[in-house]
């Protein structure tokens, strides 16, 4: 998975992805949407990792955004 979809619809796959683990739904405090917690002092966001674990799960975490112009996406 990933390597034909693009970066917009790799974020909202890994979005749906972690709702439905959950059941479909999450509550999130409102802090969660500001400006601070989505991105960086540029107004950029946050980039995701996805990266499999040796157990078979996918572990997705939050990283600094690439100095790239382009989406900075790599699969492995």
């Amino acid at each position: 998975m990933g390597a034909n979809l693009s970066p917009a619809d790799m974020s909202h796959a890994m979005l749906v992805a972690v709702l439905m683990h959950h059941g479909g739904s999450l509550d999130l405090p409102a802090t969660a949407f500001e400006p601070d917690a989505l991105g960086g002092p540029d107004g950029a966001f946050h980039a995701v990792g996805m990266e499999p674990q040796p157990d078979g799960t996918v572990r997705i975490t939050v990283h600094p955004r690439p100095d790239v112009d382009q989406a900075g996406m790599t699969t492995y």
